[in-house]
């Protein structure tokens, strides 16, 4: 009975988590000049990616390296299956208003370049730096289109064909003092991880007792798991009508998840790539994240119609899996 109570506990940790995480990011945008979207590609992403870190480096500390590697090839899948599906059958996402193609762009590169990777060999440390590397190219230039902004209206730059109305954002007050922003973020930060720490351990344990393999726990259970922050923090964006923190909390946590997370992970260890993954999970990976095309390419809202079929792949993937 405690695993159940435990995980209970984590998810609700990690529902609060979001929500604190998503008010302070989106406040702390508004002060500072910088487009939420920038704010959710960058300090909210690698938040609720924090917990695919821990998990994968204790997966290699405890010998388990394709459970690190399960763990965040699942997590991806699920962003954009289930963290973007779930929400908008809860709420109509307005995502035809905001402009994410250059950072779409980016994640399928770093997407199609984890694979190739991955059809060399293991994932070696050497592997690790090349992803680091490109995460630092994305990070910089994340920090370039942030200073154009917030010298935009100082010096009358458009860096963008449309500059995000952060006024505008359900929920932002201009006037939140610094320390309550400060501390909705630290907060946030903070128990992201450690709810999905507690609701994925007690979970390991249930999913155990069943008789689950560890692969399965990785691209499911564990996947799963430490997708809740993205999808605690993807729903509340999407109930205050806030598309841009949603889907960039998405592609910034993919871009994450796979430049960042692997990038260290590989430095505490090699991963070995299962021919499993080589032969159908990269690949689900990969169509995942060609499915958000439509919406970021063609400017589509993410309805409640779209959202159920985002949904129902999801579910037909850990279906498979779990065959």
């Amino acid at each position: 009975m405690m695993p159940w109570i435990m995980t209970g506990l984590g998810l609700a940790i990690l529902l609060l988590a979001g929500d604190v995480l998503v008010r302070g990011a989106v406040n702390l945008s508004l002060r500072i000049g910088i487009p939420a979207l920038i704010v959710s590609l960058t300090i909210v992403a690698f938040g609720t990616s924090a917990p695919e870190l821990l998990i994968g480096i204790s997966a290699i500390h405890e010998g388990k390296p394709g459970l690190a590697l399960g763990n965040v090839v699942g997590s991806n899948t699920a962003n954009v299956l289930l963290v973007l599906g779930l929400p908008a059958i809860l709420s109509r996402m307005q995502t035809s208003r905001i402009d994410t193609k250059r950072s779409y762009y980016m994640m399928l590169l770093a997407t199609v370049g984890f694979i190739g990777l991955a059809f060399l060999g293991p994932l070696t440390w050497v592997s690790g730096l090349i992803l680091l590397a490109g995460l630092a190219v994305v990070l910089g230039d994340q920090v370039r289109e942030a200073r154009c902004h917030m010298a935009d209206g100082a010096e009358g730059k458009d860096c963008t064909p449309e500059a995000d109305e952060i006024s505008d954002l359900e929920g932002a007050d201009p006037d939140m003092p610094w320390w309550k922003i400060g501390l909705y973020v630290v907060l946030g930060l903070v128990g992201l991880p450690m709810g999905a720490d507690l609701l994925v351990d007690n979970a390991s344990i249930i999913a155990r007792a069943y008789g689950v393999s560890d692969a399965v726990i990785g691209l499911t259970l564990v996947a799963l798991g430490t997708s809740l922050p993205e999808l605690a923090t993807t729903v509340m964006a999407a109930l205050r009508k806030q598309a841009d923190v949603a889907m960039g909390n998405v592609i910034g946590s993919n871009l994450f998840n796979l430049l960042g997370i692997i990038g260290v992970t590989t430095l505490f260890g090699t991963i070995p790539v299962d021919p499993e993954f080589l032969q159908f999970d990269l690949w689900v990976m990969l169509a995942s994240a060609l499915v958000l095309a439509p919406f970021v390419l063609f400017r589509r809202d993410l309805g409640r119609r779209w959202g159920l079929v985002l949904t129902a792949l999801y579910l037909g993937y850990v279906t498979v899996v779990l065959m």
